[in-house]
């Protein structure tokens, strides 16, 4: 069936089949579970009542409370019900795809969310989440988890938190609910190629935590710190980019079955330094 008599055509599911709602509240939204889901669309949408499938083309747009799902083609699959009552499980988006709320916003190429599951998966040459002040994009994919408060961005990632970027082949960042309900970003953990860079100095390392609220980063593995030509090289290092300061740290270096067994004291590496030597 398809319904194509004005430009803009729009469908409320909870008029079609009164029980027919988000089986999960998107973490972008707000309200409760009892909203219907508006459907909106300048080309049609085309109801596959067999396949249980409605989809909707031409700048479509998904609405349920105070978040909107926006793309070239939107398709919605629900299934029924013993009771008769109708569910929506999944939405999919293809072209040019934004997912905004009061408080973030999402865009990519495609997307598939699972309403049961609560996963949203963007695809992309470039993906985005913006949450407040903070920006995390990558070249390939964002799996957005509502029950776990966590995103995960793959290839070339990228945050942006007030100037200090994050960059690794893999970012996961953790959020959090406010007091004010506001979905806030509570720390980012990089694996990876990481690099930390602020406006004084430039961090590589293997893997890194970075905590927002205390502004330190904590890295591991083969960390090189460079500033203003000079540079710093060592297994672990703690960083706090508020106040600049920076501490590298060394592992110890595995002790022989022979240095156990006559107790030699445990040898350590030493920390690296290469200074630049100043010129008038």
């Amino acid at each position: 069936m398809i319904l194509n008599l004005f430009k803009q055509i729009i469908i409320l599911f909870y008029f079609i089949t009164p029980s027919l709602v988000w089986s999960q509240s998107l973490n972008l939204a707000t309200g409760n579970n009892d909203q219907p889901v508006e459907i909106t669309a300048d080309n049609g949408i085309e109801w596959q009542r067999d396949k249980q499938i409605m989809i909707a083309s031409g700048k479509a747009r998904a609405t349920r409370g105070k978040a909107s799902v926006e793309a070239d083609i939107l398709r919605a699959f629900y299934k029924k019900n013993k009771n008769g009552s109708s569910n929506l499980f999944r939405l999919d988006a293809i072209g040019q795809v934004k997912i905004t709320s009061p408080t973030q916003k999402l865009t990519g190429e495609m997307g598939v969310y699972d309403l049961i599951k609560g996963i949203l998966v963007l695809t992309g040459k470039k993906v985005s989440l913006i949450s407040g002040k903070n920006v995390i994009t990558a070249n390939q994919q964002l799996e957005f988890y509502e029950k776990k408060e966590m995103a995960v961005a793959r290839k070339n990632a990228r945050a942006n938190h007030d100037g200090k970027v994050l960059r690794a082949d893999t970012l996961v960042a953790l959020f959090f609910k406010d007091k004010n309900g506001k979905t806030q970003l509570s720390r980012v953990q990089a694996f990876d190629n990481v690099r930390l860079v602020n406006n004084t100095e430039s961090i590589w390392a293997d893997k890194g935590i970075y905590d927002v609220n205390s502004s330190i980063a904590t890295l591991d593995g083969n960390v090189r710190i460079t500033r203003n030509g000079n540079q710093l090289s060592g297994d672990s290092a703690i960083i706090n980019l508020t106040t600049g300061v920076s501490k590298l740290l060394t592992d110890p270096v595995p002790q022989s079955s022979t240095d156990k067994k006559n107790q030699n004291p445990q040898k350590k590496k030493r920390v690296r330094g290469y200074l630049l030597p100043t010129t008038k």
